[in-house]
């Protein structure tokens, strides 16, 4: 069936994929279930996509009336497909894409003059990149106190929110799939 908006304005609109291996992109089931648990953030939320890989889920956001996006990714690939999948849905006024290795912190967005409603983490499996991206989102000063962080990730990995200002507010499985979404608790 091939990668397409699920709701909003531009339901139905096939974007375009990232070739190869290398980016996992959330499925059509999946998205919908996710952005019907967050059906009531998304109108005219400001929206953080880390790991962007296709920024199908900040695309997803912006069909459903969020009113900006940032997409972050270290990949060029990524990066480029980024921008043709904003060309072809006309939101290029309502985005930046930034190329960063999220690993090495956030500090992309520390000048930001945005503050995020809405975070998307969509990192690859089982590397550990959970926690730190966590922390570096916190360090940033660039998200509103109650904003949702939801997270898609291995059921190999979990995630503890012990100590942190981020509490667990729901969860969800998807065969090997889960999706946690958190609270930023400032």
């Amino acid at each position: 069936m091939g990668l397409r908006i699920i709701g909003g304005h531009l339901k139905g609109k096939r974007l375009h994929p990232v070739t190869g291996r290398m980016i996992r992109p959330t499925g059509n089931r999946q998205r919908e279930s996710m952005f019907n648990i967050l059906s009531h953030e998304v109108g005219d939320a400001v929206v953080l996509d880390l790991f962007a890989g296709t920024g199908v889920l900040g695309i997803e956001a912006l069909s459903r009336g969020a009113k900006f996006a940032v997409f972050l990714d270290q990949f060029k690939e990524a990066v480029s497909v980024i921008e043709r999948n904003l060309r072809s849905c006309k939101l290029e006024e309502k985005a930046k894409i930034i190329r960063w290795n999220i690993r090495s912190g956030l500090s992309c967005l520390k000048t930001a003059p945005l503050e995020f409603d809405l975070v998307f983490m969509d990192p690859p499996y089982n590397r550990g990149d959970i926690r730190p991206a966590l922390e570096n989102l916190h360090k940033t000063g660039r998200l509103k106190a109650g904003s949702t962080i939801a997270i898609e990730h291995s059921s190999g990995e979990p995630i503890s929110v012990d100590e942190t200002d981020f509490c667990l507010i729901d969860q969800r499985r998807y065969g090997k799939t889960l999706v946690t979404f958190l609270r930023y608790m400032v």
